[in-house]
């Protein structure tokens, strides 16, 4: 399971948020403009790494839809949004814009976050309703889409 957790990892936000977004400056020859971009992308691969390793360890299983998590993660980041590794891929991506000055890849990040939108209402969301029926529903009701307002618990 390691390996597909970690073939996973590389072959979709490694692509998403690294690889493409690294190809893009390296071909535009962009120069380093803001240091304090790289605050926003450390933050988001710290979070993203704190989420994959949840889906591991927790979940039992990947990020990749052949091999889900088995069981409903609700810990570490996901107790404050139910889809922090979307969150933390944009946030990797406005950390990479903003260090680079480049608007290209700001809307490459809009496309990105469009993207997560429409998989995650159309196709996640359904998904686990089904999967976890009650859990799900008892969590979406208790934690936001993305990031917000916290919710009570009871």
């Amino acid at each position: 399971m390691f390996w597909r957790a970690l073939f996973a990892f590389v072959a979709m936000p490694g692509m998403v948020a690294f690889l493409v977004p690294a190809f893009w400056l390296w071909q535009s020859g962009a120069i380093l403009q803001h240091r304090w971009g790289g605050v926003v992308f450390v933050l988001g691969t710290l979070g993203l790494l704190w989420c994959v390793r949840d889906f591991y360890v927790q979940g039992k299983g990947s990020l990749a839809p052949w091999s889900p998590p088995q069981r409903l993660v609700i810990v570490g980041l996901y107790r404050y949004s139910r889809n922090p590794m979307y969150v933390c891929v944009t946030l990797i991506l406005l950390g990479w814009a903003a260090s680079f000055a480049s608007p290209g890849l700001l809307a490459y990040c809009a496309c990105v976050d469009l993207a997560f939108l429409l998989r995650v209402v159309y196709g996640e969301e359904p998904w686990l309703a089904r999967q976890y029926g009650a859990s799900w529903q008892a969590y979406a009701e208790r934690v936001p889409r993305w990031l917000g307002r916290w919710r009570n618990e009871a």
